[in-house]
């Protein structure tokens, strides 16, 4: 059933006595009593919202922990078994002096819920888990990339603690690494909640990346772009020599396979790019500007 204002169910305002509430509800029950509007649904869920309605507001203690939780809460805490535990339905109908066995009719209509609810006694909470905590920890580059272990102080049912927690490889910035019952208590013996680690991942003054690929920029003279060259190119883990073939363009970028950040949860690595930008000098000597008017001259 939706989760709806009880007052507003009924009718009455929040401030109503036991009386006025009670007043109300005879109204409302003869109205769309089940026996007088056969086979009309919409008057039927609407006998349901007023009956569960009247269950909790005419229980002093239901009606007190309504109050103070609200809807939503209350809902949250307490089952629909629960809302009917221990309410005489039949005494209520006879009292209003109607015909027909109000157990069947509430049986009918509300099921196991109902039945459940009037083999016992008592007015218990349900079972419920754990808030989920969130916590947002800074994380260096190759930390992420690599992987690795972190000590991670945090607050937990008022409480400071400590906890080492691996950092899985590859994790990126937002990623979220869960630890399983660090959370919130469970109340009436359900489960805590969990511990979100929400990573901030600092920027490499070498690498820039996209998903799992890694991008270095690595700049030649002109003349190694026309003769070729080779270059020390740094990754995360060793140093690798890169042979740049001649005649190379600005904005070329080479392939290193392989080379890049794992794929969480995968063996699959990204590449590494080289990117090359050839440096144009700003100002030139005497001899240097005859040797490329020479150039010039021969069509380079």
């Amino acid at each position: 059933m939706a989760q709806t204002d009880y007052y507003k169910s009924l009718g009455v305002e929040k401030t109503a006595s036991a009386e006025e509430i009670k007043k109300a509800f005879r109204k409302l029950a003869v109205k769309y009593h089940p026996d007088r509007n056969q086979g009309d649904t919409a008057a039927e869920e609407k006998f349901k919202e007023i009956n569960e309605a009247y269950a909790v507001l005419s229980d002093p203690e239901k009606r007190k922990q309504y109050d103070t939780f609200g809807s939503n809460d209350f809902h949250r805490q307490y089952s629909q078994e629960d809302i009917f535990k221990g309410f005489d339905f039949s005494g209520t109908f006879r009292d209003m002096g109607m015909e027909g066995n109000g157990e069947d009719i509430f049986s009918r209509i509300f099921g196991s819920a109902f039945r459940r609810s009037n083999n016992g006694a008592g007015f218990r909470k349900k079972p419920q888990r754990g808030t989920d905590l969130s916590l947002d920890i800074d994380v260096g580059f190759r930390e992420a990339a690599l992987g690795g272990e972190k000590l991670v102080a945090f607050r937990r049912n008022g409480t400071r603690e400590e906890l080492k927690v691996r950092i899985p490889a590859g994790v990126d910035n937002g990623s979220k690494v869960r630890i399983a019952g660090k959370g919130g208590e469970g109340s009436n013996g359900a489960a805590n909640g969990d511990l979100f680690l929400v990573l901030r991942v600092a920027n490499d003054p070498l690498f820039t990346r996209e998903g799992g690929d890694l991008f270095v920029e690595r700049t030649i003279n002109f003349s190694e772009a026309c003769l070729g060259t080779s270059l020390e190119i740094p990754t995360l883990e060793e140093t690798k020599r890169i042979k740049v073939p001649a005649g190379i363009q600005p904005g070329t970028k080479i392939r290193l396979k392989g080379f890049g950040i794992k794929t969480p949860g995968s063996n699959a690595k990204g590449d590494l790019y080289v990117k090359i930008t050839v440096r144009i000098p700003e100002n030139i000597n005497s001899s240097q500007k005859k040797l490329v008017e020479e150039l010039a001259r021969s069509g380079l």
